[in-house]
């Protein structure tokens, strides 16, 4: 079979060249050419004989007809493709498929297929096919290799996914799966992240999330679009000059503006705000922020939670958790009379927020003693079992209870902690009185933000970390 393909891709060319203005001299090599193709497709069924691909060298005749003249023929390699580089087949049959995949790579296939994908029209559901066929193979490969997303972003894919997602086109499926493959890339790759930036794509994400400013997605693809959008822009301000690049495109403008509707895109834009923001890179846009009159915005959002929309959107935790982020940030990086704007909330209408602020509070601690309760008794199994129970089975708990209320309890407590030190006398009091009125303790807040201080960003520099620890243990002094 693959002699008979090798002969006919021969067979084809000498007929394009042969007859070169005379298309109907070389259709019948062509077709023939397109059925081995297809018959062809029985060796993905069986890994075991990839190898054989690859030593006739059949891999590279196949990747030199990417850039047949017939696109046609470029669809239905890319399909080929996209079957061999399957994922179930990766995973059942890897040793089998090793081999392909390192030749593939190796030919640097990303760049081909990113030229082929150039010139088909997509308005041809045939073509539009070859695109979604195309963007299924670089999932397949980044599956089998994540390290593989640089390179692949650096073969062209990275600027055609920006071109797809700012072409003037109705929402499709590749529209999607495009917003897919670019949040894929940039889950946990600076480089990628620079890149994008580089390429004005912080602009692109903008531009593209804006359309849910006013309008909801009509379908639920859509909102799965809306929502890998908007995990790119997460991802992305993870890196410093991101932030700065999503400052001056008035990024913070436009979440802002989003939290003010009430439309699908709300949740989404809070946590943008949350990335946005946190830590001390998030300093120019916590400062932004205020000036814009953000605070009218957040605060709200603060005081009541929205219900969640027929399941769709963030759960009633996670927006609480993003909101309390958002706060926390401000409290963290904002300075003279904006801190004091953001202090004075605290007192406004009887002291509301400090109210909410509590509620909260005892909500979260009441979930964090449950899980405390169920992490106790696995504790008094194993050592009743003789069972050691080592650091990492200690990390595990502790990941558990973050996972369960700890971390945005933290969060709630360390505003706590940051309003009574530098708000106005009577948010303590208050604080003080509905301690006292709810039974609850200060002992206990204390020992909640000395464990935060002790686990306080492993990821950071110790510099960075030994201040951030020294901050909050200062806070537990004078509270």
């Amino acid at each position: 079979m693959l002699l008979t393909f090798e002969k006919r891709v021969v067979k084809n060319q000498e007929m394009r060249i042969k007859f070169q203005d005379k298309p109907e001299k070389f259709l019948d090599s062509e077709m023939d050419l397109n059925d081995i193709i297809e018959e062809l497709h029985v060796v993905a069924t069986t890994p075991e004989l990839y190898h054989i691909l690859v030593e006739l060298n059949s891999v590279q005749s196949l990747l030199g007809l990417l850039s047949h003249e017939n696109t046609d023929i470029s669809v239905a390699v890319v399909s080929l493709l996209q079957e061999l580089t399957d994922t179930d087949t990766l995973t059942e049959n890897e040793e089998d498929v090793e081999v392909l995949i390192d030749l593939l790579i190796k030919e640097q296939v990303v760049g081909m297929l990113v030229q082929n994908m150039e010139r088909l029209d997509e308005t041809v559901s045939e073509e539009a096919d070859g695109v979604y066929n195309t963007l299924a193979i670089v999932e397949n490969l980044i599956d089998f290799r994540p390290e593989f997303c640089v390179e692949a972003a650096q073969q062209g894919l990275m600027q055609w996914l920006l071109r797809r997602l700012k072409a003037k086109m109705p929402f499709d499926g590749n529209k999607l799966y495009g917003s897919e493959i670019l949040s894929i890339l940039l889950q946990n790759n600076d480089d990628l992240r620079r890149t994008l930036g580089e390429l004005d794509g912080i602009d692109v994400l903008l531009q593209q999330v804006n359309v849910y400013k006013k309008h909801d997605p009509g379908t639920a693809e859509e909102l799965e679009m809306m929502e890998n959008l908007f995990d790119c822009l997460c991802s992305s301000l993870m890196l410093q000059p991101n932030r700065e690049r999503f400052l001056k495109g008035e990024g913070l403008q436009l979440m802002n503006l989003m939290l003010r509707e009430r439309k699908l895109s709300r949740g989404s834009a809070l946590k943008v705000l949350d990335h946005a923001m946190t830590g001390a890179e998030g300093a120019d846009n916590c400062n932004k922020f205020i000036d814009i009159l953000g605070l009218r915005t957040v605060f709200p959002l603060f005081m009541k939670t929205p219900r969640g929309q027929k399941k769709k959107g963030p759960s009633e935790e996670e927006h609480e958790e993003h909101v309390c982020s958002v706060i926390t940030s401000l409290l963290k990086n904002v300075t003279s009379t904006q801190r004091l704007r953001l202090l004075a909330k605290f007192t406004e209408n009887d002291h509301a927020k400090v109210d909410r602020l509590m509620e909260l509070h005892f909500k979260y601690l009441d979930k964090v003693r449950i899980v405390d309760n169920k992490i106790e008794g696995e504790r008094q199994r194993l050592k009743a079992d003789g069972s050691e129970i080592d650091e990492s089975m200690e990390n595990n708990f502790y990941l558990r209870r973050l996972d369960s209320g700890l971390f945005i309890l933290q969060l709630i407590d360390y505003v706590m902690m940051e309003i009574c030190a530098s708000g106005a006398p009577s948010i303590k009091q208050r604080v003080l009185q509905i301690l006292s009125l709810r039974g609850g303790s200060i002992k206990t807040i204390r020992n909640i933000m000395r464990e935060y201080a002790g686990n306080v960003g492993d990821d950071k520099e110790p510099e960075v970390r030994e201040v951030e620890q020294k901050r909050l243990l200062q806070l537990v002094d004078k509270f």
